[in-house]
């Protein structure tokens, strides 16, 4: 064997493995792993889901029934034949009804097989099973069933103990974080009023199907008389007619009793656990994609940011394995939820800093693949961070750390938030500050595969490293602590995630 002082360096290696492997996969065919490519069904379907702080219900709104609610519309446009030839009169024919959409703890399903719980927890998760049979597109061996709307409540009442610390349920809560909660009854769901998908027609004639959710989380409020100084979302949808997508339209606005809200639009898996919840859930995406191998397409058009404070994401991944790899299996002590999320809020600065090593990802992986440690001050992408924290059910974690907060979800979970930058950017990412965001709307094409295989995630040392399988994708902002008033506005369309064609990741061995 000859000296290795002839021997290219590692990261030279590194680049080379990785062009061959970009190189193999350039001609690979791709295709949507969602029931609904590119947003363009003519069939509206659409779910909503409410959370308090902990990823529950906790007690449902006076008159509004469990926060599950969806709006399931099929466009029918059959040939009529008279005198004066053939015309298509169009109809929209509803799956769900107000009866589903108001029902709530204790009550019974109209439909066997769906169990009437009276704990509010456990019937909005029976809930959303049965809303997604109702709704349940069997367009092929792989049903689906609907985009999901996410909205959560950032208040945190300290003095109760609804939500579990990291997956354990405690007697009492002791922590020096601050959490806004205007008093008892702070971590209350949503005042939610529909407006069911109905016919619409251009001036071409063209007929297609609108309609959409709004409200508050003031349940004082009385919204005929406007939003006032009240919280208020709304989502409304659209045809492009175009392009043949979808617009969703979202609005989100805080108040002095809601200064921490959240509103995402979520393409989530049809089975299994979705990104932040232990049960099954229902959604649209039928292929799980899985790191490197996967892209997203989306156009998003802000209007208006939601002040300083608004983490705008262009795009938050979700998924859960435990800390030796392991898939998840409910246990919410060793289970953890992962999430990527990159923020364009040019508001938004990086905590992660030579002086703050803190909240920075232990080390970083360089695109050819090679690793930087956080205190090599000349070589670190400080700027590509807004922060790290850690698992708070890790054994190993590797000093300094921070912990992500331990309640805002069911389990233990880790954060990676990242920013604009230029080691993002040869992903198909935004590279600097500013882009994408107000006065600039784009069509995105990110290869997420690429740069999730690259984020650091806590593992324990010596274990087999998890599959990174992706079961929920999500657009939107979290208006974080802010002052009463500010708005955000934006809308999404054609959206789709796509896989390589002979991907045939299921929910068999992984969920």
């Amino acid at each position: 064997m000859g000296s290795t002082s002839s021997w290219p360096p590692l990261s030279k290696i590194l680049f080379l493995l990785n062009l061959g492997y970009h190189l193999a996969h350039a001609s690979e065919k791709y295709i949507s792993a969602i029931g609904d490519p590119g947003m363009k069904n003519p069939n509206v379907r659409v779910g909503l889901e409410a959370w308090n702080f902990c990823n529950e219900v906790g007690a449902e709104a006076p008159k509004m029934g469990s926060p599950r609610l969806a709006d399931c519309a099929d466009l029918y446009c059959p040939l009529i034949v008279d005198s004066l030839g053939c015309t298509a009169k169009c109809e929209v024919h509803h799956k769900v009804n107000e009866s589903d959409n108001s029902l709530g703890a204790g009550n019974e399903f109209p439909e066997t097989g769906f169990k009437p719980y009276t704990d509010p927890d456990l019937f909005a998760v029976e809930k959303e099973l049965y809303l997604g049979s109702l709704c349940e597109v069997q367009d092929s061996s792989n049903p689906w069933h609907f985009w999901m709307i996410m909205l959560k409540n950032g208040n945190f009442d300290k003095n109760t103990t609804l939500c579990p610390e990291n997956g354990n349920k405690v007697s009492k809560i002791i922590t020096g974080r601050n959490f806004p909660c205007f008093g008892e009854g702070c971590m209350n769901q949503p005042l939610v009023y529909h407006n069911y998908s109905t016919l619409v027609s251009s001036e071409d004639q063209t007929v297609s199907l609108a309609g959409g959710f709004y409200g508050t989380y003031d349940l004082d409020a009385d919204l005929s008389k406007g939003a006032g100084k009240n919280s208020y979302f709304s989502i409304s949808w659209k045809k492009n007619l175009s392009t043949g997508s979808w617009i969703f339209s979202q609005r989100l606005t805080t108040s002095s009793k809601y200064p921490w809200l959240m509103l995402y639009l979520r393409a989530d898996a049809t089975e299994g656990f979705n990104g932040g919840y232990h049960y099954c859930s229902r959604g649209i995406i039928r292929k799980l994609p899985e790191s490197p191998n996967f892209k997203v397409k989306l156009t998003l058009d802000v209007k208006q940011g939601g002040g300083a404070n608004s983490q705008f994401y262009l795009l938050d991944i979700g998924s859960c394995w435990k800390n030796n790899g392991d898939p998840c299996d409910g246990n919410v002590l060793t289970d953890v939820t992962r999430y990527s999320e990159m923020i364009i809020n040019p508001a938004t600065t990086s905590w992660c800093r030579p002086d703050n090593l803190v909240s920075c990802p232990p080390y970083h992986v360089s695109p050819t693949g090679e690793k930087i440690y956080r205190n090599e001050t000349s070589r670190f992408p400080y700027s590509a961070y807004h922060l790290y924290c850690s698992p708070g059910n890790a054994k190993y974690r590797e000093e300094p750390y921070d912990i992500c907060d331990p309640y805002s979800n069911p389990q233990a979970q880790e954060l990676v938030q990242i920013l604009p930058h230029s080691e993002w950017a040869v992903h198909g990412y935004p590279e600097k500050k500013g882009d994408g965001w107000i006065g600039d709307p784009r069509t995105w094409v990110l290869d997420v595969g690429a740069l999730s295989s690259r984020l650091y995630f806590y593992q324990d040392p010596g274990t087999k490293p998890a599959r990174r399988v992706w079961s929920s994708l999500n657009v939107g902002t979290e208006i974080y602590v802010s002052p009463a008033g500010v708005t955000a506005e934006w809308t999404v369309s054609d959206f789709d995630v796509l896989v390589p064609e002979h991907v045939t990741t299921s929910y068999d061995g992984f969920y």
